[in-house]
């Protein structure tokens, strides 16, 4: 055996020991490290950058959409407040014509006793609002009803002026339970 007393055993280790803080002292090793830190350290920093921009991006396109929402349904109530005080003023010319170019009718499939056919049926003969279902009166029930071949006493019967009463005043739920 070499080494024989723990004089010897001292000094080797010593040996061994400088040798290793020689080695370490004298390795580029911790500089390559370092520097792979600092450049995953800085593309770190990148990102988090450009998600803030991005973020902050996409707030501003949020307020944007946000201002044209309130903007879009001020108009909206602007508008439906103008169109209810044109309905109150016309309300007669309206319903007696249709609307512009025959468009704005009723639902009036909507009634018992109405299906698409009919309904098809009474525009082309002028009707589709409620109210003028509302305003038949019994000599143009008849005369309907013969032009439409349906039994006489089919639109009394059925009560389609109650029912278009009924849909025109926004009672839906009183005309679903009553003629459901």
């Amino acid at each position: 055996m070499l080494f024989q007393t723990p004089t010897q055993f001292a000094v080797l280790a010593l040996v061994l020991l400088a040798g290793w803080l020689f080695g370490l002292a004298s390795s580029s090793g911790g500089k390559k490290w370092k520097q792979r830190y600092r450049d995953e350290e800085a593309a770190h920093k990148a990102y988090r950058a450009e998600v803030a921009a991005d973020l902050k991006t996409r707030e501003e396109h949020l307020r944007e959409v946000e201002a044209e929402r309130d903007r879009l349904a001020k108009e909206r109530s602007t508008a439906a407040t103008t169109t209810a005080a044109a309905a109150a003023t016309g309300a007669a010319a309206t319903s007696s014509s249709g609307g512009f170019f025959g468009w704005g009718g009723d639902n009036l499939s909507r009634i018992r006793g109405i299906d698409a056919d009919l309904e098809r049926a009474l525009g082309q003969r002028g009707i589709k609002t409620y109210r003028a279902i509302e305003g038949l009166s019994e000599a143009d029930e008849r005369a309907l009803e013969d032009e439409l071949r349906l039994r006489p006493g089919t639109i009394d019967a059925e009560h389609w002026r109650e029912q278009a009463a009924m849909l025109r005043a926004g009672h839906d739920d009183d005309h679903r339970s009553r003629w459901g």
